[in-house]
């Protein structure tokens, strides 16, 4: 089931407050936020919407969720909702294609929907690890790498686009209870710098975003909890990220002027892990 809404009204919105200050501004562009109808991908939907983008946001199943979004996007451009499925290779062809006859044009990328199987190693059958394996790698690796397949593709057609992978802090600490993520976001992270070299030519550039936990709908009472207290006691800030503030830099990323920090992985997590 595919649906997609087009709406025409912009309203003016800048990241800007003094003469002089940088201006974002994504008139005229066309940004794809895959899984936005929530969390991050939802507040980089709302973000670019309001700095005058035609946004597009995937769904997988939660249907209610993804109209509801695109609802409030409708007043602010032209925006688009899909389902899509990115574990299944022929999904993302046949999405593209749909998508693409709607908008012949697609200036950024967002890749943010994923999977987070709990699956620990002295706990779960072979068949249950195995799926877990299989289904996290599928979506979150590659079912990502097919989605900047396409995506690059009609970026080199027209001689360029920003491409903006969201990772996590669990590639590089590890996640005990959920291996398979942290092996799919560190291998999304060597994909992405991979990408970032051969694409560079063609005027794209690859970034990755690594938060830490972030609050979102789907966290807030697991935040509330005695264990989200320590979850934030892991940052000297004493709290997680928002969505927004992952928004935020991905919206820096996707503006003009920051193509030369392709292929850089940037960490929103409070230092609550450090690396070098």
């Amino acid at each position: 089931m595919q649906h997609c809404f087009c709406f025409c009204v912009r309203v003016n919105k800048y990241l800007t407050a003094r003469k002089g200050a940088m201006l974002i501004d994504f008139t005229g562009k066309t940004v794809l936020v895959t899984g936005g109808s929530r969390g991050i991908g939802k507040a980089c939907a709302r973000l670019f919407a309001s700095l005058n983008a035609d946004v597009i946001i995937t769904y997988n199943k939660n249907i209610e969720e993804a109209e509801k979004t695109i609802t409030e996007l409708a007043h602010q451009g032209n925006h688009g909702l899909f389902q899509l499925d990115q574990s299944k290779p022929k999904c993302v062809h046949r999405f593209f294609d749909k998508m693409l006859e709607h908008y012949p044009q697609l200036d950024v990328l967002i890749n943010n929907a994923g999977v987070y199987i709990e699956h620990k190693i002295n706990e779960v059958s072979y068949e249950d690890w195995q799926q877990s394996w299989e289904e996290t790698i599928s979506t979150n690796l590659s079912g990502v790498a097919n989605l900047c397949f396409f995506a690059s593709r009609q970026m080199i057609h027209q001689d360029g686009g920003k491409i903006i992978n969201i990772s996590s802090r669990g590639a590089f600490r590890g996640e005990p209870d959920h291996p398979a993520y942290a092996a799919s976001k560190a291998g999304l992270n060597a994909m992405s710098q991979s990408l970032a070299v051969s694409l560079a030519p063609h005027n794209i550039s690859v970034h990755i975003i690594a938060p830490g936990f972030v609050e979102t709908d789907m966290t807030t009472e697991f935040l509330n909890s005695e264990a989200g207290e320590d979850i934030k006691k892991q940052s000297p800030f004493n709290r997680v990220a928002t969505a927004e503030e992952v928004a935020r830099i991905a919206a820096v990323y996707a503006s003009s002027g920051f193509e030369f920090s392709s292929a850089g992985i940037i960490d929103i997590n409070g230092a609550s892990y450090l690396r070098s």
